[in-house]
């Protein structure tokens, strides 16, 4: 079953005063929205949009039940992921505070089930804030339009070795022509950088050793 292409199983209301943040999210890997219901998930699917590996996601993709205590229990996972080997990874997203016993019962159960059918199972309770403002940075330069072939030889070329991020790109022409489609592969995995420090036009930016996936 293709649950990184499915629908999502339950809707997602909005509503004047709701205290949640749902909205769609664009994601490069499918060219299509994904659906979320809060920030965190948000993230969480940008992750998956960044993470080289994954080749499609779905949000709410399926409803598990199992028999809880007391009554038959429900769960519907907020992503199922695909990657490239072929392997499923369900992921479910919560604050550590907020996590309750009733949620802590349905991520276990859920775990469970992923494991004997052979799926990898995340509880993301949250992201390096360090990380997740260069991702989402990076994320801004996701879509193909910022990807111009002809700078992608230069810049491939020019950081063989490793360098300023702003030095390189002036290298290969006016950066502000050419930091767009640096940063798109950077997102890519076409080029890396330290994602644990705050990016800035003297981070160090390389070729990878292992090519990610092509812009």
């Amino acid at each position: 079953m293709p649950f990184e292409r499915v629908a999502p199983v339950r809707s997602f209301p909005s509503y004047q005063g709701q205290r949640n943040y749902p909205g769609f999210y664009y994601a490069a890997t499918l060219d299509a929205h994904v659906v979320f219901e809060s920030w965190l998930e948000r993230d969480t699917a940008m992750a998956l949009d960044f993470e080289p590996e994954v080749v499609g996601f779905a949000a709410q993709p399926f409803w598990l039940t199992w028999a809880g205590t007391d009554r038959a229990r429900s769960h519907a996972p907020d992503f199922f992921a695909r990657t490239a080997a072929g392997t499923g990874v369900v992921v479910d997203c919560r604050p550590a505070p907020r996590v309750r016993p009733r949620d802590a019962e349905a991520f276990a159960a859920t775990e469970r089930a992923c494991a004997e059918v052979g799926w990898q199972y995340r509880l993301v309770t949250g992201h390096d804030p360090v990380w997740l403002t260069n991702l989402r940075w990076l994320a801004g330069y996701r879509h193909r339009r910022c990807y111009r072939d002809l700078l992608v030889a230069p810049l491939l070329d020019v950081f063989a070795t490793a360098r300023p991020l702003v030095e390189g790109a002036a290298r290969v022409g006016d950066p502000i022509a050419v930091l767009p489609t640096l940063f798109h592969l950077l997102w890519s995995g076409r080029l890396a950088t330290d994602m644990t420090a705050r990016l800035e036009s003297t981070s160090l930016v390389a070729v990878p050793r292992v090519t990610g996936v092509s812009g």
